[in-house]
């Protein structure tokens, strides 16, 4: 099951990027929650959304693509979404099928 933490923004931070820490596996079964969740997450985020992926164990095609449409929506929208910390699988994973290069992992 995939849970994700994040880390509210104050009145006084509201510059301050978002960042979700995701936990877990991240396929079939729990990308749709996933996927509603970080477009609630899309609504309090200024200009910057961070994901945390360093607790992530799995990731499957329907996770490849819930990352891809956040993304897309986050652009919309103007906020940027990067990824920070994934496990040799997922940079892997991002590598192979060519996201690498168009979600951003950053050091964090």
């Amino acid at each position: 099951m995939t849970v994700i933490d994040s880390i509210p923004l104050s009145a006084a931070r509201a510059s301050m990027p978002t960042t979700v820490r995701l936990y877990g596996e991240i396929d079939i079964f729990t990308s749709a929650a996933l996927r509603r969740r970080l477009l609630e997450e899309l609504k309090r985020s200024t200009s910057l959304l961070v994901l945390d992926l360093s607790a992530m164990t799995f990731c499957d095609a329907s996770g490849l693509a819930v990352l891809v449409g956040i993304q897309h929506r986050a652009s919309a929208q103007g906020i940027t979404l990067v990824l920070t910390a994934p496990r040799p699988y997922m940079s892997r994973l991002l590598y192979i099928t060519g996201l690498d290069r168009r979600l951003p992992v950053v050091a964090w």
